[in-house]
């Protein structure tokens, strides 16, 4: 089995001492992934704005290891403010909706307040 390590290039990764991603053969572990825009270092105070750029780091991540949305089999939301969960929903039914993986949120306070959600998936490739 090769393990391959994914990087965005976020200062997180380096400070902190992780990768976006791992691949471990047909498996691709996802990080806890924000809203920021890990080219610019940047974040929107808008929570759907957070959400929708979270998708697009979690696309690109996976992309990267080899796979796509549609081998996502898990995926952990973790929300500050549990109240305000519902709010991405429309965000997330356009990215998981038809892939319907197994779920879990979480309430809980984030590494930086300005954070406002982050999400982590678990994708098994599919043979070519």
């Amino acid at each position: 089995m090769t393990r391959r390590l994914i990087s965005s290039g976020s200062q997180f990764e380096r400070d902190i001492g992780y990768s976006r991603a791992v691949v471990d053969g047909e498996w691709v572990f996802v990080s806890g992934t924000t809203g920021f825009d890990y080219a610019t270092m940047t974040i929107s105070d808008d929570l759907l704005a957070q959400t929708e750029q979270c998708m697009k780091n979690i696309q690109a991540a996976l992309r990267q290891a080899g796979a796509e949305l549609a081998d996502v089999v898990r995926v952990n939301y973790v929300v500050p403010n549990g109240a305000r969960f519902p709010e991405c929903w429309p965000i997330l039914k356009k990215y998981l909706g038809e892939i319907r993986p197994a779920a879990m949120m979480i309430s809980a306070g984030l590494a930086d307040p300005r954070m406002q959600i982050e999400i982590e998936v678990t994708a098994r490739k599919r043979a070519p």
